[in-house]
């Protein structure tokens, strides 16, 4: 009797496994997608213009998933690399999560995804993209009462605040036809002479990266040289003795295509400037925080309230009068962003004193970080405390098998995880971050079906190897058990080491990347192997006692 209860309560707990991890991993994603910035209902106010302006006209150009050394070789971007032989050039870094929308909220603001509030995930639908709530690029430049233009794909238009564009083309055709409209309107706007700022989108290239084979297909080659073309077309229509041009990228891509995640190649991106105000030579790495305060610098307007960057001072052609006018704004607009910050935290502000002959956002950059950072080691650790149970005593269980039937399970164990790996990162191509995710409902499916064979093979272990088709069927049933809940509580580490690090949803700051997407795949698994457990356990039942051990004559 008291095996039978065993058994129910293994059931019972398989179920409640299944049910909680379910709610926890849709939980967790729409939490990520709901994520708003600490500064989102207090946004900082903008301050005064770093100085005059050092070019009449910038126009900014994005290429969408544009790689760091695709942009790099001369024979697939002539045009890019003739303007980085003229001009200034370095590599951008950036953060996940690298998906297009929270990167373009990056490069209009100068703030990172946790500040920004900009979407901190592609949004799955255009009701559910929300305009830039913050200061940014487009906000200063009109404030400045200068006229901005945007051509771009249409997701742009859901982002950028009505009003602080005077003129624009969207388009929602992703491919060459797209973008050579784009091009086409961003020459108008060129030509018409009406225009400070242009900020020109083109796609294409990301969408081959995705829909045509990735890049290490004909294809993207083929929509690179297409890209270059435009960018050779718009750059011909400046007068770069008065005007700017920047080139630069969103993210970048895996080789199969890709983007999302913390992956070294979709973390670099180009960056090219070139024309007025512009000190040519090769520097070195900057953030992808700092190409929105540049821009402002070089039209003369306020820096983006919101920015956590620095203005590229050393690519740029100041006077010591006007370096020491950029910095002092610099670090006015700083301490404002700091003093925000530290309001929202809900902490009193300390006293920052930047150095007098260095640029100023580094010192209060790291202020704001140590506020965040001391925030989070707190929660880390009432949250660690809280697992660690969870972690501790399944070993404790376990020593009563301290025989052969625990290495057996223990192997099980060892070849589900070997199993899931071959299926989903040798078999599927699959990495173990956002960038290999095509959609959320392909995720899921591939998991639930990478689970149950990897179950199926690790079941295959014990069958074999504690013969248990020769056993009584409630014994065979009990070590079928075992080896199902060693396989969860083996599965959910990861799940309680983003739990302890992370949360269990998205609150105040974003996740870190890498630890939550491993949580949240094992917590997928979680939602399937209770079920596939208690499918097998039946087969079990079914297959054990059907051969007697012979006894010795």
């Amino acid at each position: 009797m008291k095996t039978y209860r065993w058994v129910i309560l293994g059931v019972i707990a398989c179920l409640v496994i299944t049910v909680v991890s379910y709610l926890w991993a849709t939980s967790l994603m729409a939490s990520l997608y709901a994520y708003r910035s600490p500064l989102a209902a207090q946004p900082p106010k903008a301050g005064q213009p770093a100085g005059p302006p050092l070019s009449k006209l910038v126009v900014a150009i994005l290429v969408d998933g544009l790689r760091n050394d695709t942009a790099a070789d001369s024979k697939a971007m002539p045009s890019l690399n003739n303007l980085r032989s003229r001009g200034a050039s370095t590599t951008v870094h950036s953060v996940a999560p690298s998906y297009s929308a929270p990167a373009w909220s990056v490069l209009a603001t100068g703030a990172w995804q946790d500040i920004s509030d900009g979407p901190a995930m592609n949004p799955t639908a255009v009701k559910d993209y929300r305009y830039w709530s913050q200061d940014n690029i487009f906000t200063s430049v009109s404030n400045a009462g200068r006229r901005t233009a945007v051509a771009a794909n249409q997701n742009f238009k859901n982002l950028v605040p009505p009003g602080t564009f005077a003129a624009s083309l969207f388009t929602e055709d992703e491919t060459q036809v797209g973008d050579q409209q784009i091009a086409d309107a961003a020459v108008q706007f060129i030509k018409s002479g009406k225009y400070e700022l242009v900020v020109v989108h083109l796609v294409q290239l990301d969408h081959a990266a995705h829909y045509e084979g990735g890049t290490l297909d004909p294809r993207w080659d083929e929509a690179t040289l297409r890209a270059d073309g435009l960018i050779g077309q718009i750059a011909g229509a400046l007068d770069l003795t008065q005007d700017t041009v920047m080139v630069f990228s969103d993210h970048g891509q895996i080789d199969a295509g890709g983007h999302g995640g913390q992956d070294a190649i979709v973390l670099v991106q180009p960056f090219v400037m070139a024309g007025a105000g512009v000190k040519p030579g090769a520097y070195a790495g900057i953030g992808q925080v700092d190409i929105a305060p540049t821009t402002t610098v070089l039209l003369g307007s306020a820096l983006p309230a919101i920015s956590q960057g620095r203005p590229l001072t050393e690519m740029l052609e100041l006077s010591p009068g006007q370096l020491a006018a950029v910095r002092q704004a610099t670090a006015s607009q700083q301490e404002g962003l700091y003093q925000a910050y530290a309001a929202a935290m809900k902490v009193p502000a300390a006293k920052v004193i930047p150095p007098a002959d260095a640029d100023p956002a580094g010192t209060y950059q790291a202020a704001m970080q140590e506020i965040k950072d001391n925030r989070l080691n707190s929660e880390r650790v009432v949250r660690s405390l809280l697992v660690l149970p969870l972690v501790v005593l399944p070993p404790f269980l376990l020593i009563r098998y301290r025989n052969r039937s625990l290495l057996w399970v223990l192997l099980a164990a060892a070849v589900y995880l070997a199993a899931f790996y071959i299926l989903y990162a040798v078999l599927n191509g699959g990495t173990f971050t956002l960038s290999s995710v095509l959609s959320a409902s392909n995720l899921i499916q591939t998991t639930a079906v990478y689970s149950a064979l990897a179950f199926l093979a690790a079941w295959l272990v014990i069958l074999l190897g504690l013969r248990l088709f020769a056993r009584p069927r409630l014994q065979a049933v009990h070590y079928h058990l075992v080896m199902t809940f060693t396989l969860i509580y083996i599965i959910a580490l990861p799940a309680l080491w983003s739990l302890a690090y992370n949360g269990a949803l998205v609150g105040w700051t974003l996740p870190d990347v890498g630890s939550m997407f491993a949580g949240f795949i094992f917590t997928l698994q979680l939602v399937f192997v209770p079920i596939a457990g208690l499918l097998m356990m039946a087969v079990t039942a079914l297959a054990a006692g059907w051969k007697k051990e012979r006894k010795p004559a």
